[in-house]
C-alpha cells in the first residue's frame, strides 16, 4: 500500500522529466485546502493533489473548488486502489496520474492530460506573492512604492496597474526565483 511520503520524491522526478523548468513548493494553504504540491511552470501554475491508497475522498470536493481557484491546471495523483474512480471526482479538466512501486521504483501512468482550469482567477494566485516580490514588480514598472501599504493593497494597486498577461509572467518568475527554504504564504 503505498503512503504519502513513498509517492512525493518519485512523482517530483517524473514531473520533472515531463515537464523541464519546474519549481515545486509542498503543502501550500489556499482558501480552505491545502495543496500537496504546487508546480511552477513557464505555462502556469499547476496544483498537485495526492490521493495515496490509504487516503479517503471525504474533502476532495471542498480541494476541487479551492484549486480550481488558484491554479492553472490541477493534477489527481492516486494510488492503484483509487483509479478506477478518481475521474468521477474531479472535473474532466484536471489530470490524472496513478502511481504503483515496480520493483522499489514509483511507476507512473497518465490516464489524462490536464487542461486548463476555467475557474482560476489571476486575483488568487497573487496571493502567493510576497510583499518584497511585489515590490519587484513595482520596481520593474516604475510603479510607485507605497511602502507603508499592505499586501492587500499592493495587490490591488497592481491588478489595476500591470496588463494581466505581463502580471502574470512576472508572477511566475517571482515564484521561479524564490528560495527554497522559503515557504509561500498561506492565502
Amino acid at each position: 500500500m503505498l503512503r504519502d511520503s513513498d509517492i512525493r520524491d518519485g512523482l517530483c522526478e517524473y514531473l520533472e522529466i515531463q515537464y523541464g523548468k519546474v519549481r515545486f513548493f509542498e503543502e501550500l494553504t489556499m482558501g480552505k485546502s491545502r495543496a500537496d504540491i504546487v508546480m511552477v511552470t513557464d505555462a502556469g501554475i499547476f496544483g498537485i493533489e495526492i490521493k495515496s491508497d490509504a487516503d479517503t475522498y471525504q474533502r476532495l470536493e471542498r480541494q476541487v473548488k479551492d484549486y480550481d481557484r488558484f491554479f492553472d491546471y490541477n493534477i489527481a495523483v492516486v494510488g492503484t486502489t483509487h483509479a478506477g474512480h478518481i475521474r468521477e471526482h474531479v472535473p474532466e479538466y484536471w489530470g490524472v496520474l496513478t502511481v504503483e512501486m515496480v520493483d522499489g521504483v514509483l511507476d507512473v501512468y497518465e490516464l489524462r492530460k490536464p487542461a486548463l482550469s476555467p475557474k482560476a482567477k489571476l486575483t488568487n494566485q497573487m496571493h502567493f506573492l510576497w510583499k518584497s516580490e511585489m515590490r519587484h514588480i513595482q520596481d520593474a514598472e516604475g510603479l510607485y512604492k507605497y511602502s507603508d501599504k499592505s499586501r492587500a493593497f499592493i495587490r490591488k494597486y497592481l491588478l489595476g496597474s500591470v496588463e494581466k498577461e505581463k502580471l502574470k509572467k512576472y508572477l511566475i518568475d517571482e515564484l521561479f526565483e524564490r528560495e527554497y527554504n522559503i515557504t509561500l504564504p498561506k492565502v
